[in-house]
């Protein structure tokens, strides 16, 4: 329930190996989440102007809520990186990714909790404050506590952790003349000015009114749409954008609309989308996929049979266009489609009339058709596959859909809309994803776009654990992830092990290697691939000639003397 003495720190060895400094592309990450190397006096400077511009209660709240968020993003961790440690361990993520981080250095002073109770009682001591040092640096002492991002950290990550708000005040600031910050932190509700001391984490009144304006405008462009099928079109890239505003154009006539692109981009949800925002929108959408529909049953299936028309036609029945009067029919890889069939297809475009298999008189029908495929129906015409008077009939409002690739700046909208469906149906509580698991995303050729998105997607949600991010592993799982130098114990960056290592120390056990005659080893390799040149031999080692020369300690065989 409590802890009358708070114990040290657990060692952090955890969370320094969350931190990766990726060299080779400029990066640095935390757990998949990307970070920032930021002076400090940048960070100074943009405060002092803030103060300068806006005021010092708004830079406060705004750096309040700054520091809120940050602190909610590490909670995340706590119970992934320690899970089954102790309470407190698993809570010191927090302070302990704080100091890590360079903001500050925390000293736990006083830990209670009580979870049926929801009681939390935290005492800090915090030492070495970046806000106290830029704060006296640009303005002197003060009178009131200036740790304004590192008191919203504190509160941001306590009520991420717990699942409930709990808030801090700084009751001892090293700005207003004291030896060191210390900070209480209580439930909202344990404050006695506890609505008080949330209001500083609510958004500025300007920025409410601008979020109310902005919530006005995408409620307005909903209702342009007149549906919620193009909620399935996700998407703000150009390449994107001007295939959607071709779809907006043609639905407000009865043009039929050729969809291509390659497999897997989303043809059908652009056609369903397409018939929800035209005038048939109260009509039928009928789909109907050419490829997967025997070629000697393409006709009867389309058009219809009647009774007797053929040997097992007992009874008569309609085809998918009746079924679609009034409204739109989708043929998906018309491209398929037998020449016989074609031919019919061809006469309903040209006459508004079908003919079902055994019929003697034609009957008319009101259907908007929307075909598709992913190949090149030009070069079918050229290899006497399809009609070229069909393709006249069919490309006279062509709309080709972008892949995937071509559109990389769509893809988190797309993962996260993904990640919610997908998280509801499977009943699952995911957080997100993480920032290098969107960064590979963004690099990925998807040769199955959209539809080969979804499939990774729904599986990253079917293997992360509740209540934690999707990462690179439950996407990509054979992926080779580039070795990237993490934070040693010193303090200094090292090198991360080679992935090879433990295949050579099985191998130099199974040789019967110690470490004095594996060192020899690797000399004499050395000083053999550098032709008897020490100074080249030791520079491949990472050491200097003499260095090289002390630590074998005798004359080595090659050497250039």
């Amino acid at each position: 329930m409590s802890r009358p003495s708070v114990p040290a720190l657990p060692k952090d060895d955890d969370l320094r190996r969350l931190i990766h400094f990726s060299a080779h592309d400029g990066r640095i990450w935390l757990a998949g989440q990307r970070m920032l190397l930021v002076h400090a006096a940048a960070l100074g400077a943009l405060r002092r102007e803030l103060i300068q511009t806006i005021g010092r209660d708004a830079t406060r709240r705004l750096l309040l809520r700054a520091g809120y968020a940050a602190g909610q993003a590490d909670a995340q961790l706590a119970r992934q990186v320690r899970a089954g440690a102790d309470m407190f361990a698993m809570f010191a993520v927090g302070p302990q990714l704080h100091m890590l981080e360079g903001a500050v250095q925390v000293t736990p002073e006083r830990f209670e909790w009580d979870g049926q109770r929801g009681h939390y009682l935290g005492i800090y001591r915090w030492d070495h404050s970046w806000e106290v040092d830029a704060h006296l640096r640009d303005f002197g002492p003060q009178r009131e506590p200036v740790c304004w991002m590192l008191l919203g950290y504190a509160s941001g990550y306590t009520s991420g952790f717990f699942g409930q708000p709990i808030l801090y005040k700084e009751v001892q600031c090293a700005a207003c003349g004291a030896d060191h910050c210390r900070i209480e932190g209580r439930p909202r509700d344990a404050w006695p000015d506890g609505d008080a001391l949330a209001a500083d984490y609510d958004a500025d009144p300007m920025l409410l009114r601008l979020e109310d304006l902005h919530s006005q405008v995408e409620t307005l462009r909903s209702s342009l749409c007149e549906c919620h099928e193009t909620a399935a079109l996700v998407g703000e890239s150009p390449a994107f954008s001007r295939a959607l505003e071709l779809l907006r154009k043609a639905a407000a006539t009865q043009v039929t609309v050729l969809l291509t692109g390659e497999t897997g981009v989303g043809k059908e949800r652009f056609a369903r989308s397409l018939h929800a925002m035209s005038s048939r929108r109260e009509g039928p959408f009928v789909a109907v996929n050419c490829a997967a529909l025997p070629g000697d049953l393409i006709e009867s299936e389309l058009f219809g049979v009647e009774r007797g028309a053929y040997t097992g036609a007992h009874a008569a029945r309609a085809g998918r266009f009746e079924r679609a009067d009034g409204g739109t029919l989708f043929l998906d890889e018309i491209g398929d489609m037998p020449l016989a069939a074609q031919a019919k297809l061809l006469r309903v475009l040209q006459e508004g009339e079908i003919e079902r298999l055994g019929a003697t008189a034609p009957k008319r029908v009101d259907v908007r058709l929307v075909a598709a495929t992913n190949v090149d129906l030009e070069q079918a015409v050229a290899q006497g596959r399809f009609r070229r008077d069909l393709l006249y009939r069919l490309n006279v409002y062509p709309i080709r859909i972008p892949p995937l690739r071509e559109r990389p700046e769509d893809i988190e909208p797309l993962v996260r809309h993904m990640i919610r469906r997908f998280a509801a149906q499977h009943g699952k509580h995911t957080i997100g994803i993480t920032d290098r698991a969107l960064d590979v995303m963004r690099h990925y050729a998807w040769p199955g776009n959209v539809r080969e998105l979804e499939n990774l997607i729904e599986r990253g949600v079917i293997l992360v654990s509740s209540g934690t991010r999707i990462d690179v592993e439950h996407l990509f799982p054979s992926l080779a992830v580039t070795p990237e130098a993490v934070v040693g114990e010193n303090g200094r960056l090292r090198a991360p092990p080679c992935a090879d290592v433990a295949a050579l120390f099985d191998e130099i056990q199974r040789r019967g290697l110690d470490w004095e005659r594996l060192q020899q080893a690797l000399i004499e390799e050395a000083v053999r691939r550098a032709a008897g040149n020490l100074t080249a031999a030791a520079r491949s080692l990472g050491m200097t000639r003499a260095q090289l020369r002390y630590r074998y300690g005798q004359p080595v065989r090659g050497e250039d003397e």
